[in-house]
C-alpha cells in the first residue's frame, strides 16, 4: 500500500467513527451494527474491574448497547485519532472521546446516578471487508468519570 492509499483508508476509518457517533447517538442501531465486522468484539468495561465481560458478535454487541442506552440520551465525541494502517485489510486506532449520558427519570439505569460524563480512549482495531473498513474491535479505557 503506497502513502496516498494509506492516507484515504485513514480517512475511510476516520468516516467509520464519524458514522459510528452519528448513529450511536442516534439510536439508529441497525446501521450502527453494520459498522461492525460480524465477529467484533467489545469491552466498554475497559479497564473497570468486575465491570463485566467482552461482548462477541456484532449482534450481540448491537443489542448490549441498544439495551444500555433504552432512555438514555446520548453525546459521543471521538477526538485526535491515531490511525495506524497495517496492512490493506488491517488497522489500529486509538481515540480520545468524551461521552455524556443522561437517563430519562423513568429509564432503567446501570446505577445510582442519572447522569454519566466520561472521558477515556477508544482502542480499536478495524478490518476492510470488500470495499468498506469496519470496526473489528473495541476497547473503551476511561481516565475521568463524573457520576451524578
Amino acid at each position: 500500500m503506497d502513502r496516498i492509499e494509506a492516507l484515504f483508508a485513514i480517512e475511510q476509518i476516520k468516516q467509520l467513527k464519524a458514522r459510528y457517533f452519528e448513529c450511536l447517538d442516534g439510536k439508529r442501531w441497525s446501521e450502527w451494527g453494520a459498522l461492525f465486522t460480524e465477529d467484533a468484539t467489545m469491552d466498554i468495561a475497559g479497564d473497570q474491574p468486575g465491570a463485566g465481560n467482552v461482548v462477541k458478535t456484532a449482534a450481540a454487541i448491537t443489542d448490549t448497547v441498544s439495551r444500555l442506552l433504552t432512555g438514555v440520551t446520548s453525546v459521543h465525541h471521538g477526538h485526535m485519532p491515531r490511525i495506524e494502517i497495517l496492512s490493506a485489510d488491517k488497522a489500529t486506532g486509538i481515540w480520545a472521546m468524551e461521552d455524556l449520558l443522561v437517563w430519562a427519570a423513568d429509564a432503567p439505569r446501570q446505577g445510582p446516578f442519572s447522569r454519566l460524563h466520561g472521558y477515556g480512549h477508544y482502542h480499536e482495531t478495524y478490518a476492510r471487508r470488500g470495499e468498506h473498513w469496519r470496526i473489528d474491535s473495541l476497547r473503551l479505557t476511561r481516565l475521568h468519570l463524573e457520576l451524578s
